[in-house]
């Protein structure tokens, strides 16, 4: 008699950085033998539909290649046609307080459900799985050191650092696996003194849940973290299985995760010589102010270095779509390009692109440390400013601004590019980034993320026997 698949509900954060990977860690497990449902919300289904990247079941070429995977919608509270962007502290409202009950009614609906897995960021996971007596799998899609760090807020909170009206500035010592870290390159969460926002509440609930996941699936490379791997294993059955991403999983399989229309830049690289271009992009979230935005383009013009600069409608606010300065397009024609989106992965892979102006989002990070391509950190919120440490104190293979978020000036902005493209400064971050680039590629091709995605898949099958 043939026995049935286990079927894992899986649910990504409703944002373009958690979506992404979320997509591909469904095809991993797929091709690994189990049945998926995958969860999108409405909106971003709607997202997916209206910029022309998707037609209906984002999952109907996977599933035609074989991939068992069913493709599920649930409302997030709000209306598809809700700016999400411009009424951010709604949005989270709703995340925070209504979402889980439409979770939970697709969820019980659900033939033999053997597992749920769920963004971290979700406030509700833990208590769902344990009423429907399955395990949780809480999905971290940013590095093993922002996990860590939210995992012992009270910590921070007992010491001073954090939620207090005037945090300590002294270098934080006293963390399991982190020797030691500074408070500006704590989370922008952990930074702040009003710790009373709504996204403040969504992370408490959202890592009480996580002290009770069973397991944890973590965006990262063991060899890269390891020793706060190391002790959040002492905790917690922790996985590190990055970096999952279409390149680094090895899929051919395309299935639509963009929410905006994507142009091919291809071409116009392909005139360009090696190493010659400057890959410019701030995520798919987190906004500029316009002073900041204008202080960076001018730094571009005078830098005369040939770019491509991702410039999504929404980077300022969704009523201001063309922040440029005045005159930028004009002065910089013929050896840049804006465009609203693109595949990253495909344009950082490209042989003419030689460094990345980016705010630092993990999965940019990993983009590019994959691709070879060194950094210039400029981080705007959550998690960035934690992964610029990373990437400028740890490993090497990027730098970041005097000035910092508010404070940059064209002149260094200029100067940096100089130093990245043409400099001595390029030169040694290159030579890091050979080291560091194969730490991570020998992970994805069988070595530690391999072992420990191998290990996690008998770990989960085993659940059932141990409670």
């Amino acid at each position: 008699m043939a026995v049935s698949k286990p079927h894992l509900l899986l649910i990504p954060y409703p944002l373009q950085g958690h979506i992404i990977p979320a997509v591909h860690l469904s095809l991993k497990l797929a091709a690994a033998g189990f049945s998926i449902t995958f969860v999108n919300t409405e909106a971003v289904h709607h997202r997916l539909l209206t910029n022309g990247t998707a037609r209906g079941d984002i999952f109907a070429g996977a599933r035609a290649a074989g991939f068992d995977i069913r493709y599920k919608l649930v409302s997030d509270g709000l209306p598809v046609s809700f700016d999400r962007s411009l009424n951010h502290d709604e949005f989270m409202e709703k995340l925070l307080h209504g979402f889980h009950r439409n979770v939970e009614v697709l969820a019980r609906r659900l033939p033999s459900l053997t597992g749920l897995i769920a963004d971290t960021f979700f406030v509700w996971p833990a208590t769902l799985a344990r009423s429907l007596g399955i395990p949780y799998v809480s999905f971290w899609t940013e590095p093993a050191l922002v996990f860590s760090l939210y995992y012992h807020m009270d910590l921070l909170r007992e010491n001073g650092h954090f939620a207090s009206d005037d945090n300590r500035k002294d270098t934080i010592t006293y963390l399991p696996g982190v020797t030691a870290i500074e408070p500006v390159d704590l989370m922008s969460y952990l930074q702040d003194t009003d710790t009373s926002t709504v996204v403040h509440q969504i992370i408490y609930k959202a890592f009480d849940e996580a002290h009770r996941a069973d397991f944890v699936l973590c965006n990262t490379v063991q060899e890269l973290e390891p020793n706060t791997i190391s002790a959040i294993q002492k905790k917690k059955p922790f996985y590190a299985v990055g970096p999952i991403f279409p390149t680094a999983v090895g899929r051919t399989t395309v299935v639509p995760t963009s929410l905006w229309t994507e142009s091919d830049c291809s071409q116009w690289l392909n005139a360009r010589p090696p190493g010659s271009v400057l890959y410019i992009s701030f995520g798919s979230y987190a906004h500029v102010e316009k002073k900041e935005l204008e202080e960076i383009a001018h730094g571009v013009a005078l830098s005369g270095v040939s770019f491509v600069w991702v410039l999504r409608p929404d980077v300022v606010s969704s009523e201001e779509p063309d922040p440029l300065p005045v005159g930028f397009r004009e002065e910089t024609a013929g050896r840049g390009i804006v465009v609203q989106w693109c595949c990253q992965t495909e344009v950082l892979g490209n042989p003419a692109v030689g460094g990345f102006l980016t705010h630092c989002g993990w999965n940019s990070v990993l983009e590019s440390v994959w691709n070879g391509v060194p950094m210039i950190c400029y981080p705007l919120l959550t998690d960035q400013f934690t992964n610029r440490k990373l990437v400028v104190g740890d490993w090497k293979v990027g730098e970041g601004f005097n000035g910092g978020r508010g404070g940059v000036r064209r002149e260094e902005v200029g100067k940096k590019i100089e130093g990245l493209m043409k400099g001595k400064e390029g030169e040694r971050m290159r030579e890091e980034l050979k080291k560091v680039r194969g730490v991570l590629r020998a992970a994805a091709a069988g070595g530690s993320s391999g072992r420990n995605f191998e290990r996690f898949i008998e770990d989960l099958k085993g659940w059932g026997t141990k409670v």
